[in-house]
């Protein structure tokens, strides 16, 4: 089956068909840069050879121009709207509402809506996708895969915060958890490296945002029982731009000072964790290069290893042991420094790394004398959107 999988972010749109059955992509791209001075395109034909870039003259105005160009770009490679079976849609909060993927209907996208409230930074986004690729697609199924999704396996003594009970009974104040997608699929992939079928996993998606997941596999299938995003994607370790987990005091000493709401939002997203340590950038590959020169470089790479092993070390509690451990998304796949720093601090849980397979970003880095198999799995959220859109289809029509 061919499916078209949409990615509508707040300043880009995502695409990708992806062909389920032969598990490759015909083609991927993004619009990037919407409402914003030198918007461009890019985009890859599934030759790995062709590599196209458009620098767009005039500015992409919205989402919906967005799509426009998007869909442009399909039918200019040679895939025709007849060639594309099913739509699959990235939405990021789906509360606790939805466990798995629907069909996208009038009350999904008024529920979608409704849920704005505790994602106002990627919701109303995903809905636009939804609404302006129904236009072009209107005779196929369209398919929510939602982040959320993943994580609605964790128990309540995870998920609960601290606070009075009626926060979460009432207004639904809880952990939720985030890029679920993509740890559910390098999960799959480690149980098809692993050749076993029950075993204790933790899953690390290090990139711009950053996050882990303790995974119980059991009987070949990966259960979230423990994640470090939140009731928003704030929560955990220092991010890109982000702060992580923070002592809610801040917040009420920052307010007493005279920060105002929009602020405060602006400073613990967008000023923060590796750029505001650093004061230089969030760009990993920078901050590596000047590791060695400069001191608030590595101060930033620094904390965020450490903190993310004190986040591994602390989900063997959730698993009862380690058997696997897996590094995804950008940093995760591309940076054996920082794989190295992390493992080094988790030795006592007889993690060992083999040097030139790491290096290498090998798919199995841990040497033969670890006791935890450690993995580097490129995550490919695109192409587990299409197959969980798919077998809801196939389900669909089997009833």
């Amino acid at each position: 089956m061919k499916v078209l999988a949409i990615n509508a972010g707040s300043s880009s749109v995502k695409f990708q068909v992806v062909d389920t059955k032969r598990r490759k992509f015909l083609i991927k791209g993004i619009v990037d840069a919407i409402g914003l001075p030198n918007s461009r395109i890019n985009f890859e034909l599934s030759d790995g050879i062709k590599f196209s870039e458009v620098n767009i003259e005039t500015n992409v105005k919205n989402h919906e121009e967005a799509i426009k160009y998007a869909i442009d770009i399909l039918l200019d490679s040679g895939i025709s709207k007849k060639d594309i079976q099913l739509v699959v849609h990235r939405v990021v909060h789906g509360g606790q509402y939805y466990s798995e993927p629907v069909i996208i209907t009038k009350r999904v996208m008024n529920k979608i809506k409704e849920l704005s409230e505790l994602a106002p930074l990627h919701n109303p986004h995903n809905l636009k996708g939804i609404e302006e690729a129904k236009k072009y697609f209107p005779r196929v199924k369209h398919v929510a895969v939602f982040d959320t999704a993943f994580h609605q396996t964790i128990p309540e003594k995870a998920f609960l915060y601290g606070l009075p009970l009626e926060f979460y009974t009432k207004k639904k104040v809880r952990r939720y958890g985030f890029h679920g997608t993509s740890h559910h699929y390098v999960s799959k992939e480690a149980v098809r490296i692993m050749k076993r079928k029950s075993f204790k996993l933790i899953t690390c998606h290090i990139g711009n945002g950053i996050s882990v997941t303790a995974v119980q596999v059991k009987k070949g299938k990966p259960i979230s029982l423990d994640t470090s995003m939140g009731f928003t994607p704030l929560e955990g370790s220092i991010m890109g731009t982000r702060s992580g987990t923070l002592d809610p005091g801040i917040i009420l000493y920052l307010l007493d000072k005279g920060y105002d709401k929009k602020e405060i939002s602006d400073l613990l997203n967008n000023k923060s964790g590796l750029l505001g340590i650093s004061g230089r950038s969030s760009d990993m590959r920078l901050l590596l290069k000047n590791y060695e020169v400069d001191k608030r470089s590595k101060l930033a790479v620094d904390v965020l290893t450490y903190q993310l092993a004190k986040i591994i070390a602390s989900y063997t509690v959730a698993l009862g042991g380690l058997d696997a451990l897996v590094f995804t998304a950008g940093i995760g796949e591309g940076s054996w420094f920082i794989r190295k720093k992390i493992c080094d601090q988790l030795k006592h849980f007889g993690v060992g790394l083999d040097s030139r397979a790491n290096k290498k970003n090998g798919e199995v880095i841990s040497s033969n004398k670890s006791q935890v198999k450690v993995m580097v799995i490129k995550t490919w959220e695109e192409l587990e959107m299409a197959v969980e859109a798919e077998e809801l289809l196939k389900k669909k029509r089997s009833d």
